[in-house]
């Protein structure tokens, strides 16, 4: 195929191609307008839409009237055509202006002069048919050539706010668009090869996607973009095929007659190949556009890293933050945000949009309820199914974990309301224990003091001294910790009025180092020991005995062990005594609960007696450094 046929059948591809895009696009322009029943189209959209129809729609009739017409085309198509064409590049600017977030005038000032150059080229167009009744003008064209690189300098010299990145997709446009005008305003077309004839002819496809990457990026991205790209690999391929594959092997039938059967079932097995490629080439397109020109998130990533993200986050309002800040950024929405909502509003759709914002519910278990914002999304962007989806999985996502943290919350505090009943209900119990100290014993050492009042009214009041002491100290604690020193005080306070009682029936040994009585211990927790040893051991032996208290520490598995030991040589009990003593004694039972309630397993309360012999209770439960008080 020589290089005129070839230059030929690029142009006839390219306008055909150029129709079915446009007419695509003004067909979705009119489609998805914002409103119904009223002119609400996007200007710039639909200017795109119209003018390039115009454009290759004109050329196409002019191939085709060229090869079939009785004469030449009419020079007002031709000039309607040519005129379509020359509009892009203002649209191009006018696309730039808007999205600017310049306001200085010199950005107005130079979309109105893309318009006036625009309006000069038309003016000359028509002036050459209504004068030489020739069109396109080549004056015209010469015009737009300048004008378009007026208008990159403009572009490149006025500050709208944009990376460099942004702004060579209209720069590109317009040079491609220049080159085109000062072609078609020389001479040698007719002997260009088929590539200069494509850059020629098929410049107002960059111009397009100049606009559509600009202003509409998610708008019309998946609507238009996709299907025009599939359609532009597809028309690339068909005619790829034809010029390398399918034109040498009809040459090789040239010979043949014309409806010769091979030269059928070549073109025919080519056709079946095209379409065969077809589904693999818009794929090739769908993640063109996703993961080139958008640069859309993957969406199955973007779950995993929000769901790790706020399994990071222990309240409520920050999961709500996290998530809202991740969905604004892959959705390319400037404003972000949640709120409250009522239980009414719980039955609006899991997602509820519109062209610029977007409500996420998120469906936590009870109240109250949350709903996820996104707004001002940027090119114009629109919620897809998928996108939609994808929303609902991340505020699930972030239900399931504010469910998962209330549940936490709500079971730390029971446990804080169980620690605390625990609390009252030792502290309860060891206000008890103070009030008891045994009645017994308090009538006990009333009536020895009654009888020391006749017969040693001295030893009398120092006897009723030191039982009001002891019951000043015992009612006057209110802490649930003393230390060693302290409960070894109080228990000397106690031995020393029954010792007033039994006198020298009952003899004391204490052996309390002296580095140990700063250690913290339970309040209360040798004196119910020793009085159990008064009223069960010395008082039922008939020649009294002895009391031994001993505290020592002891090292077990790198854990330090305090051991205090409460002996009495008096009558002793058997097993069956002693355990029924045990069933019976609050003050044990209240013992064994505190040790439990402060040290768990690792306390231990164990008594040992036997008959004649005497009863051994110790008291076992760890220490640290941190127990001491200074």
């Amino acid at each position: 195929m020589n290089s005129l046929n070839t230059a030929s059948l690029i142009n006839l591809l390219g306008f055909t191609v150029g129709v079915a895009l446009y007419a695509l696009l003004l067909v979705m322009v009119v489609r998805h307008r914002r409103a119904k029943g009223k002119f609400s189209f996007d200007f710039l959209l639909l200017a795109t839409a119209i003018l390039g129809l115009l454009w290759n729609a004109g050329e196409l009739v002019a191939v085709v009237w060229k090869d079939f017409g009785a004469g030449a085309m009419a020079p007002v198509l031709l000039a309607i055509s040519y005129s379509a064409l020359g509009f892009l590049p203002s649209v191009v600017v006018h696309s730039a202006w808007k999205n600017s977030e310049s306001q200085n005038r010199n950005t107005v000032w130079l979309a109105y002069a893309a318009y006036g150059l625009s309006l000069l080229a038309t003016f000359f167009h028509f002036q050459s048919i209504v004068l030489y009744d020739v069109a396109p003008s080549d004056a015209a064209l010469r015009i737009l050539t300048v004008g378009s690189l007026a208008l990159v300098a403009g572009l490149l010299i006025f500050n709208f706010r944009r990376t460099l990145e942004n702004k060579r997709i209209w720069i590109a446009a317009l040079l491609i668009f220049a080159v085109s005008a000062l072609h078609l305003s020389s001479d040698a077309e007719e002997n260009s090869s088929w590539l200069v004839e494509l850059v020629a002819h098929q410049s107002s496809l960059p111009l397009v996607l100049a606009i559509l990457l600009q202003d509409y990026r998610f708008a019309f991205a998946d609507l238009f973009l996709k299907r025009a790209l599939s359609l532009l690999l597809v028309s690339l391929t068909a005619f790829g095929v034809y010029v390398f594959a399918a034109a040498p092997l009809l040459a090789l039938h040239a010979a043949h007659e014309e409806n010769d059967i091979q030269r059928i079932s070549i073109l025919l097995t080519f056709w079946i190949a095209t379409a065969l490629v077809y589904p693999n080439l818009h794929r090739f397109a769908v993640w063109l556009v996703d993961k080139i020109i958008l640069r859309r998130a993957d969406y199955a990533g973007l779950r995993v890293e929000i769901s790790k993200t706020i399994e990071q986050r222990d309240s409520a309002e920050d999961v709500l933050n996290e998530t809202s800040r991740r969905l604004a950024s892959a959705l390319s929405a400037r404003e972000s945000d949640w709120k409250l909502i009522s239980e009414r509003e719980t039955n609006l759709p899991g997602v509820n949009f519109t062209a610029r914002r977007a409500e996420i519910f998120v469906p936590v278990a009870e109240s109250p309820f949350y709903a996820i914002r996104l707004d001002d999304f940027s090119g114009g962007r629109r919620l897809l199914s998928g996108e939609t989806e994808m929303l609902e999985a991340a505020a699930l996502l972030a239900a399931r974990r504010i469910d998962a943290l209330r549940v936490t919350h709500e079971r730390c505090e029971r446990e804080i309301r169980e620690q605390e009943f625990s609390k009252l209900a030792t502290e309860a119990q060891l206000t008890a224990l103070r009030a008891q100290i045994n009645p017994h014993f308090l009538f006990n050492a009333l009536t020895t003091i009654g009888y020391l009042i006749n017969a040693a009214p001295d030893k009398a009041l120092a006897t009723l001294m030191k039982l009001t002491a002891l019951l000043r100290r015992v009612l006057k604690s209110g802490g649930e910790f003393s230390t060693l020193g302290d409960e070894i005080e109080l228990v000397e306070s106690y031995l020393e009025i029954e010792r007033a009682r039994f006198e020298e029936r009952l003899a004391v040994e204490i052996d309390a180092p002296q580095d140990l009585r700063n250690l913290r211990v339970p309040a209360l927790i040798l004196q119910p020991l020793v009085e159990n040893a008064v009223k069960h051991g010395i008082a039922k032996a008939e020649r009294g005995g002895a009391v031994k208290i001993s505290a020592r520490l002891s090292n077990e598995k790198d854990r330090v062990f305090l051991l205090l030991n409460v002996f009495d040589s008096g009558a002793g009990a058997n097993s069956d005594e002693l355990r029924r003593n045990r069933q019976k004694g609050l003050g044990l039972n209240n013992i064994e609960q505190r040790l439990r309630s402060h040290y768990g397993t690792a306390a231990v309360l164990e008594i040992k007696s036997e008959e004649a012999r005497g009863t051994t209770a110790e008291i076992k439960f760890p220490v640290s450094k941190s127990a001491l008080i200074k």
